[in-house]
């Protein structure tokens, strides 16, 4: 039963995480940069994997698409191809989880369902990893370039996406490991109230064996009759 709650606990943790971290990926805020005025804030720039866009202080948005996949800068192809496998690999961690988990009644035996939610923890440690590492990736050209002094563009803070992906990638990472950890004490009690009885069955039976022909050679020297014995007796 304990091993079940670990389940649904890790089952939990995990899926938590990775819808976290599918909603990073459409999410605007990557990276964020504002022009403050005297009074109010007159722009907001702000960029994601997908466009770069400026916001003024009425609410009105001009954005603008990144160009063919080909022209965009190694670091955010890089980030975009760790998310998406990120996302597909918690989406396969989940399916096979839900076929895995005890409280399921697919999957086939015990021992195959173990390996089966395993294989799901495995799936979403790897999604976490992808998803953390393209977090990083991006936030780290942010800070070079913030801290660059001979940097003259435009200069960008963390945004929030960025967080969401890291707290996303954590509960991934958890949970695929208490996954894979909950499975360990499962082949370890099945076998503790089986008792081998061969040996004394075999040893019992020799006796019996040597005590009936100490009977026949004791009747044969006293010139009596040798007992009879029914069928079983030898058994």
């Amino acid at each position: 039963m304990s091993n079940m709650g670990v389940e649904m606990l890790a089952f939990t943790l995990a899926v938590s995480g990775w819808i976290l971290i599918s909603s990073t990926i459409p999410t605007d805020y990557w990276k964020v940069s504002s022009i403050d005025g005297t009074v109010i804030t007159t722009a907001t720039f702000w960029s994601n994997l997908w466009k770069t866009c400026v916001t003024d202080s009425t609410g009105v948005s001009n954005c603008k698409d990144f160009p063919s996949m080909l022209a965009l800068e190694g670091y955010i192809q890089v980030c975009r191809g760790l998310m998406i496998a990120a996302v597909c690999l918690g989406f396969f961690g989940s399916i096979l989880a839900l076929v895995g988990m005890k409280c399921t009644k697919i999957g086939g035996s015990d021992k195959t369902k173990a390996r089966i939610a395993c294989l799901a923890g495995i799936h979403f440690i790897l999604g976490g990893l992808s998803s953390v590492t393209a977090c990083s990736l991006y936030a780290h050209r942010i800070t070079s370039e913030f801290f660059d002094p001979t940097y003259i563009a435009q200069k960008y803070e963390l945004g929030a996406a960025l967080f969401i992906g890291w707290a996303g990638s954590a509960l991934c990472i958890l949970g695929g490991i208490a996954l894979c950890f909950s499975m360990a004490g499962d082949g370890t009690n099945k076998r503790a109230g089986y008792t081998y009885s061969g040996a004394a069955s075999f040893i019992s039976s020799r006796t019996k064996v040597q005590n009936m022909a100490a009977d026949v050679r004791s009747a044969r020297g006293n010139g009596n009759p040798p007992k009879h014995f029914d069928k079983n007796a030898y058994v």
